[in-house]
């Protein structure tokens, strides 16, 4: 089968016959084998690019895999093989699920309770986008900040595919939105979403525009702050947030952790919460698996969207990654296996 193996740290940028590359594509890789009574073989039909495996394989991840490994966590596919004690899926059911590794290969084996059916109605390749990016802002959202109708909804790096997840699910949580993003047509994408206000900082100062916009609405202030982002833009943050207000860290794309001033938190009363999604799989896998059937509900039903702005095969994965470090993408960047013109880069 096709795997795409890790065998260096490095830029996976890299074309693979470059011998910096990092990377190295392989056909002939054997066919996992099931690994219990209740494992699942699963035929991948789309695999998602997070920023998490950038850094993984650029080794500035904090998780760090023995090397050669296969990269890769969410996806989606069809149930093509089941071990003797697998009770509910069957061979052709559509499934997603998350891995720690090894979603970037055509086969992957897991185990029954760690793959969720795809309901009908869900396009196999979103369901295949959707755990990382979406898991993420639910648990966030709903759970840890217990966002309320009403309540001011901050999300910095909006237009990316946590970022996006945020600003439906906090629409549909009933808050009022703002967007923070870079450019013109992520602008214009945020506000189709019915985003209630949009801030490209390349246009002007960030806090001045929401300040602008809580005064006109007649609002004191942000209630709960969703940055994927750090840096210079959590600093600017920071000064419109209320009283009370969650601080949700989800990540640091800006490349600079940022400092939140304990005293502040104190005398405002703040609650921060740290968001490492990937770590209820080992403390709440039944919380997760909750989380993400109702998200599938709920793509199901047309009120989430996925916005899936890259597609390639396993042999572009280099441009993949590059239109991810180049924040070309709006949403997500898909790996996707199958059908001669699916895997084609939309750019």
């Amino acid at each position: 089968m096709e795997a795409l193996f890790v065998t260096k740290l490095g830029d996976p940028t890299l074309p693979q016959t470059s011998p910096d590359s990092p990377t190295v594509l392989s056909t002939t890789t054997p066919i996992p084998p099931l690994a219990s009574p209740t494992s699942v073989l699963v035929r991948v039909r789309a695999t998602s690019l997070n920023f998490a495996t950038y850094l993984q394989i650029l080794g500035k991840y904090q998780e760090k895999p023995r090397i050669p490994f296969v990269p890769g966590s969410d996806y989606s596919g069809i149930v093509e093989q089941v071990g003797p004690g697998v009770e509910v899926l069957r061979v052709g059911d559509r499934v997603c699920g998350l891995a720690a590794q090894g979603s970037f290969a055509e086969l992957v084996v897991a185990d029954e309770n760690e793959l969720i059916p795809v309901p009908d109605g869900c396009d196999l390749v979103a369901a295949g986008a959707l755990p990382v990016a979406f898991g993420t802002s639910h648990v966030a959202l709903v759970h840890r900040a217990q966002l309320s109708s009403g309540q001011v909804l901050l999300v910095l790096g909006a237009a990316g595919g946590v970022g996006l997840s945020a600003v439906q699910i906090g629409k549909i949580c009933g808050a009022i939105v703002i967007a923070v993003a870079r450019g013109d047509e992520k602008v214009q994408l945020l506000r189709s979403l019915g985003v209630d206000h949009v801030v490209d900082p390349s246009q002007g100062n960030v806090t001045q525009s929401v300040k602008e916009f809580l005064k006109e609405r007649k609002l004191k202030g942000v209630d709960v702050l969703y940055d994927p982002v750090g840096g210079k833009l959590t600093k600017e943050a920071l000064k419109l947030l209320n009283w009370g207000a969650n601080i949700l860290v989800i990540g640091f794309a800006s490349g600079e952790i940022p400092i939140i001033p304990a005293n502040i938190a104190l005398v405002k009363n703040w609650t921060i919460h740290g968001l490492y999604w990937g770590s209820y799989r080992t403390h709440r896998p039944g919380f997760l698996e909750d989380s993400l059937k109702e998200l599938l509900s709920w793509l199901a039903r047309g009120l989430i969207s996925i916005n899936i702005s890259h597609m390639y095969r396993l042999s572009e994965a280099n441009l993949a990654f590059a239109a991810i470090r180049d924040r070309k993408v709006m949403g997500k960047v898909m790996i996707v296996f199958d059908g001669p013109g699916d895997a084609r880069a939309k750019l």
